[in-house]
């Protein structure tokens, strides 16, 4: 009996021996070597995890830095050009500076210009509410109101106001990381140049339906009636499907376009206050 414990123990260690063996060399020859530099790059992100860099989370974005042979096609919208000059720094490369951007959200049919003509009872969520039907208003290309982007937003960036009904963005908190423009399934919500002085020029709308039905649907939607391109000095201004897009790339911020939009579908923000002309001075008081 005790010579066959002894065996027993004898022979499991000596297998286990064997096995432990086995595992460290298949180990050696399948580790993998992880470049010291990433914890480094790492270090110098802000951590966000957000995905904006498209991207997983900040290590794997690091990662990516560190195996590419340049920069140009990455970014880390959180950190902006000062986190990406102390990572080309780092990495002994050279990285352009990228304009800054901000989301911008494109429908101004709040409760009063756009009416309800239906109301929706179900779960909280523009994807669900989306998928069910086109919407509670005549409108099917705006907002849905339920603030799913709103919950993706890891920066407090974004909020449903209470009087209109639609996201607001708060300027000092937007990072351009893109989850709300990923989670509208409207797709109203898109990322523009801040523009000089923060300053933007952008057609609040999306509605492609013809302007009579357009129209009927939201009182301050794109009608797509030319106005706004035949005013345009630079070109920037395009109509496609019965609605007009500002590109910002071309755009002077003139301002000439949301003079002539005869539905206020154009929206200028952070720019002065318009001086009335001295005609239009005189008219008033002579009223």
């Amino acid at each position: 009996m005790t010579t066959t414990i002894f065996f027993t123990i004898v022979s499991l260690t000596i297998l286990g021996s064997i096995l432990a063996l086995i595992l460290y060399f298949v180990a050696q020859k399948f580790k993998v070597v992880e470049d010291p530099r990433i914890d480094d790059v790492e270090t110098l992100l802000p951590g966000a995890n957000c995905g904006g860099c498209g991207f997983a989370g900040c290590r794997a974005y690091a990662e990516a830095c560190v195996k590419a042979e340049s920069l140009d096609a990455l970014f880390c919208p959180v950190g902006g050009n000062e986190v990406m000059k102390s990572v080309a720094s780092y990495l002994g490369m050279a990285v352009a500076e990228k304009t800054p951007q901000i989301a911008v959200v494109r429908c101004n049919g709040n409760c009063d210009s756009r009416p309800k003509t239906n109301h929706y009872d179900g779960y909280s969520s523009c994807a669900v509410m989306s998928s069910l039907y086109s919407g509670d208003t005549a409108c099917s290309y705006g907002c849905l109101g339920q603030g799913d982007c709103v919950v993706v937003c890891n920066f407090n960036a974004i909020f449903m106001d209470p009087r209109t009904g639609l996201p607001e963005v708060d300027e000092d908190k937007c990072t351009a990381c893109g989850a709300c423009v990923k989670a509208c399934p409207k797709f109203i919500i898109e990322l523009r140049n801040k523009g000089v002085k923060n300053r933007r020029i952008y057609v609040s709308c999306v509605n492609k339906d013809k302007g009579g039905v357009a129209r009927k649907a939201c009182f301050v939607a794109c009608t797509g009636c030319t106005k706004c391109q035949k005013v345009c000095p630079f070109d920037a201004i395009t109509i496609t499907n019965n609605l007009a897009y500002i590109d910002y790339n071309k755009c002077k911020l003139c301002r000439k376009c949301v003079s002539e939009c005869p539905t206020r579908a154009i929206w200028e923000v952070n720019f002065p206050v318009r001086v009335p002309r001295k005609a239009e001075s005189i008219t008033v008081e002579q009223k």
